[in-house]
C-alpha cells in the first residue's frame, strides 16, 4: 500500500463524531498554504503519528487517532494565539515546569509588569555584549545568555538553528549543549525549521530531566506556552522541559527555496557558498560575501512573495508569550533590544548584565510603529476576531464557518493522493 495517502487506508471505516483529524488540520492549514512550520502538531501528537515530510511540512507517518490536539495547538487552526500572551507560570521547578495545569495562570493587570505599546514587560534595555563573540548578530546577546547559562549549570542545551550540513543558508533545527555548539550556531536563519517536531531530544546526550532553552519565532513560543499550560500527554516531546523561551522579534518567515534558491541564487546570480552573512535591517535584505562585503541590500517588500503566507496573520511581532523578546529593531545597529517579560526572564538577564553594556532602550517608537503595521496586515489577514480574552481554543467548525469562501479557505482532499 505504499505511496497512498494514510486517510485512504480508513475510507471503508466510520469516523466518529466530534473528532477532529490530522486531515482537518491539513485541508484548514498545510494545503491551504497557512502553516507556518512551527511544528506544534508534531510536539502536541500524543501517538508521534506526525512528521516532517520531504517538502519540509507536517505529515502522517502512522494512524491518526482524531485526538484533536494537532489541530488544537496550531495557531493557524484551533489555538487563539494572542490567548497565551498573559499566560504565566507559576512554580517553576528546578528540573522545569510542573506539569500540574494549576501552577499556570492568566495575568492581571495588578500583576506587577507594565502592559503599554510593548505588551507585557518588566524591565526593556538596548544590550550589547562586552566581549565580542564571532558571528553574532544584532549585539550578541542571545548568544552570551545562553553561553553564560550553560557555564554556569542553569541549563543543559538550548534548540536553536544552525545551518545545514547539505543545504546553504537553509537554518535547522538543533541542541546546543556547549558553549561552543552557541558559539557555532551564532547568526541569523530566516526559514522556519519546525524547531518544535524536534522535542523528542533523543539525539542528545542530556540528563533524565533536562532543562532546555528555546529561541525561535513568537508562534513557536505561543505553542509551548499553550502545551506547557495545558498538560497532557505528547508522546515523545518533552515540551515540560522547556524552562526559557527566548522570542525573535519577528514579522515574517520565509520559506527556503523561494528565497534563498530562488530569489537570491537563481534571480540575483548569488553563489551562496560565497554569502558570509545574511540579515533583515531597517527594513532591507542585506547580503553580504565571505569578505563582509555587500552583495546586494533590497527593500524586504521585494521578497514577499517567498514569504510564508500564514505569517500575514500573525499580530505577534513582539513576541508577547516568551520570557524575553530579542531583536534588532529599536537599538542601534551593532545592538540587541531586549524585552524582559517574566521573571524567569528577569532572572536569567540578571546572571548575565555584568557581562553586557546596557543602557534604556534607543527607540522604542521604531518597536511601536512596526508593531503598528504587523497588526493591521494580521488583522486584515484573519478571518476570525481577534481577542486576546478569548477562551484558547477554536472549534473546528467555528473555524470553517470564519474562513469559508475566503483565500484562505480550506483545500478539499482528492480521492487518493500519491
Amino acid at each position: 500500500m505504499a505511496g497512498f495517502d494514510i486517510r485512504e487506508m480508513m475510507n471503508d471505516i466510520d469516523e466518529a463524531p466530534g473528532k477532529v483529524w490530522f486531515w482537518d488540520l491539513e485541508q484548514a492549514v498545510i494545503d491551504a498554504d497557512r502553516c507556518v512550520q512551527c511544528g506544534v502538531c508534531v510536539a502536541a501528537c500524543p501517538t508521534d503519528s506526525i512528521g516532517i515530510g520531504d517538502d519540509d511540512l507536517p505529515t502522517l507517518v502512522k494512524m491518526c487517532t482524531g485526538c484533536s490536539l494537532c489541530w488544537d495547538f496550531c495557531p493557524r487552526g484551533g489555538l487563539q494565539y494572542e490567548s497565551t500572551w498573559k499566560i504565566e507560570p507559576l512554580g517553576q521547578q528546578e528540573n522545569g515546569y510542573s506539569d500540574d495545569e494549576s501552577d499556570f495562570k492568566i495575568m492581571g493587570k495588578d500583576a506587577g509588569f507594565t502592559e503599554n505599546g510593548l505588551g507585557r514587560v518588566y524591565d526593556t534595555y538596548t544590550a550589547k555584549v562586552r566581549d565580542d563573540i564571532e558571528g553574532v548578530q544584532d549585539g550578541g546577546f542571545v548568544s552570551q545568555l545562553l553561553i553564560s547559562l550553560l557555564e554556569a549549570n542553569e541549563l543543559d542545551g538550548a534548540l536553536v538553528a544552525r545551518e545545514s550540513e547539505t543545504e546553504r543558508w537553509k537554518g535547522e533545527a538543533f541542541v546546543a549543549t556547549t558553549p561552543q555548539e552557541i558559539r557555532d550556531c551564532a547568526g541569523s536563519f530566516y526559514n522556519q525549521t519546525l524547531a518544535l517536531a524536534h522535542t523528542d531530544f533523543k539525539d542528545y546526550d542530556l540528563p533524565p530531566n533536562p532543562r532546555i532553552a528555546v529561541v525561535g519565532t513568537p508562534c513557536e513560543i505561543e505553542g509551548i506556552k499553550a502545551m506547557q499550560a495545558r498538560p497532557w500527554t505528547w508522546g515523545s516531546s518533552q515540551v515540560e522541559a522547556i524552562t526559557l523561551t527566548i522570542a525573535l522579534l519577528c514579522t515574517k518567515s520565509f520559506n527556503y527555496e523561494k528565497l534563498m534558491l530562488e530569489e537570491v541564487r537563481d534571480k540575483r546570480g548569488v553563489d551562496l557558498d560565497n554569502v558570509g552573512r545574511v540579515d533583515v535591517m531597517k527594513g532591507k535584505l542585506i547580503v553580504q560575501d565571505l569578505e563582509g562585503e555587500t552583495i546586494f541590500e533590497e527593500p524586504i517588500k521585494d521578497f514577499h512573495g517567498a514569504a510564508l503566507k500564514g505569517c500575514d496573520e500573525c499580530a505577534d511581532f513582539m513576541g508577547h508569550a516568551a520570557d524575553i523578546s530579542v531583536g534588532s529593531v529599536g537599538s542601534a545597529d551593532g545592538y540587541s533590544s531586549v524585552l524582559v517579560r517574566t521573571e524567569e526572564g528577569r532572572a536569567v538577564f540578571e546572571s548575565v548584565r555584568e557581562k553586557l553594556h546596557t543602557r534604556s532602550l534607543d527607540k522604542p517608537d521604531s518597536l511601536y510603529k512596526l508593531d503598528a503595521l504587523d497588526k493591521r496586515v494580521a488583522f486584515k489577514s484573519l478571518k476570525r476576531a481577534f481577542d486576546p480574552e478569548a477562551p484558547m481554543f477554536i472549534d473546528f467548525e467555528e473555524h470553517l464557518e470564519n474562513y469559508a469562501g475566503t483565500d484562505r479557505a480550506p483545500v478539499e482532499h482528492e480521492a487518493v493522493r500519491y
